[in-house]
């Protein structure tokens, strides 16, 4: 049985943790350690207790991690008007029913308003709650808000202690995001299905998956390292960018992906080169 220490990021004792297969029985077991319910994890950074999008769990924790639960903190409202399409938000998800902020763009209509921060979850738009929606549902509603018409974002934000908080907006670009940062072997964590002990991932493999969340990104205004590294995976067994769109249909019908976005993804994974600018 692997056995994983933790603590609270806002600062507790250190806990041991093990025997979990997927990532809401990884929160339920932080919260018995620390006598909290699940919900309070709003999401969980390796190696280090500051609000460092780089360093988020994502689909894999190297044997040597050291992970940080992020709970709940103050509750916040703020209203916004859509002057233009884009809000300059890319979401996320931990897996267990939160979206949040993973970045957010210079210049953008929600860089300008200083009490949003990256890190902050979103619990409600307009009253009506998110939780338990996937982070691609949650871009999508935000994108279909019109124009002119001023809407409330109910927030919460990670409890602080000291200097937990790291930069307001960060470059999500690293190579490196999504990744652990320790020995060859990895605990795969898996939405479907048990988690696994895997090699780490090859530099092809995390090149292919950065380049993946990039276009995820782009696309759909999310990152997801684990759903990255699994249509990386199902690119590298397509022949052709029409089979990986039947593939993709099959297993992850709900993300509803654009056909010219697959025909990207499989480009920039079997044919790096030529589907980079």
């Amino acid at each position: 049985r692997l056995v994983f220490h933790t603590q609270l990021a806002h600062g507790s004792p250190t806990g041991r943790i093990e025997g979990f297969t997927n990532v809401k029985e990884l929160y339920a077991k932080i919260a018995e350690v620390f006598g909290i319910s699940p919900t309070e994890i709003l999401f969980c950074t390796l190696n280090t207790h500051k609000v460092d999008m780089q360093k988020l769990l994502g689909g894999q924790i190297g044997l040597e991690d050291f992970i940080f639960a992020h709970v709940r903190g103050e509750t916040k409202e703020v209203e916004v008007t859509k002057t233009e399409d884009a809000l300059g938000l890319t979401i996320t998800d931990n897996g267990a029913g939160y979206s949040f902020i993973k970045r957010i763009k210079e210049g953008s209509i929600i860089n300008r308003i200083q009490t949003v921060c990256v890190g902050d979850s979103i619990e409600a738009i307009n009253d009506h709650t998110i939780v338990g929606c996937r982070h691609y549902e949650v871009a999508r509603m935000l994108r279909e808000l019109p124009r002119a018409q001023p809407f409330t974002l109910r927030l919460v934000q990670p409890k602080k202690a000291f200097d937990m908080i790291g930069q307001r907006t960060r470059s999500s670009k690293s190579p490196s995001e999504g990744r652990v940062a320790s020995g060859k072997e990895t605990l795969r964590l898996r939405a479907q299905g048990l988690a696994t002990l895997e090699e780490g991932p090859s530099p092809f493999e995390e090149e292919a998956a950065r380049r993946v969340d990039d276009l995820l990104e782009s696309y759909m205004g999310i990152r997801d390292s684990e759903l990255a590294s699994t249509m990386v995976e199902a690119a590298k067994g397509s022949p052709g960018a029409a089979q990986l769109a039947r593939g993709l249909d099959s297993v992850l019908g709900e993300f509803a992906f654009p056909q010219e976005f697959v025909a990207e993804v499989w480009a920039a994974v079997c044919h790096p080169r030529e589907g980079q600018e």
